[in-house]
C-alpha cells in the first residue's frame, strides 16, 4: 500500500520531536521500573507510598514532564497516523484541536493530581 502524506517529514522538527520524546519516556519508564523492583524491591507501592513519593519535588517534576512528553507524543502520533490514513481539509483541523484539547486536559488533570498528592496545594 502506497503512503499517503505524513506530517512528518524525515529529518523535520516533529519527525525529530517524536523520536526525541520516544526515547524520553523509555528511558524514564525504563529507570522506574528498575527503581521500584531492583532498588526498592517494590516494597511501597500503596497510595501512601506513591504519595509520599509525590511530595519529592525531583519526583513531581519528573512526573509533570512526563504527563507533557507523553501527551504530545501521543496526540503527535495519533494525528500523524490519521493523515496518513487520509484525513484532510476542514476533518483534520477539527481533529487536530480536538486532539490537543484532550492532550492539554490530561496533562492538566495529571498535574492537580500531582499537586494534590504532593500536597502543594
Amino acid at each position: 500500500m502506497a503512503e499517503r502524506y505524513s506530517s512528518f517529514t524525515p529529518g523535520g522538527t516533529r519527525w525529530l520531536l517524536q523520536r526525541i520524546t520516544a526515547a524520553f519516556l523509555v528511558v524514564v519508564l525504563a529507570f522506574h521500573f528498575f527503581q521500584l523492583h531492583f532498588v526498592n524491591h517494590a516494597a511501597d507501592v500503596t497510595f501512601e507510598g506513591t504519595q509520599a513519593r509525590m511530595e519529592n519535588v525531583g519526583y513531581f517534576i519528573t512526573m509533570i514532564l512526563f504527563l507533557v512528553t507523553a501527551a504530545f507524543h501521543g496526540v503527535n502520533g495519533v494525528y500523524n497516523a490519521l493523515v496518513n490514513q487520509g484525513l484532510e481539509g476542514t476533518q483534520k483541523k477539527v481533529v487536530l484541536a480536538v486532539l490537543v484539547i484532550a492532550g492539554v486536559a490530561l496533562v492538566a488533570q495529571g498535574t492537580y493530581v500531582a499537586l494534590v498528592m504532593g500536597d502543594f496545594i
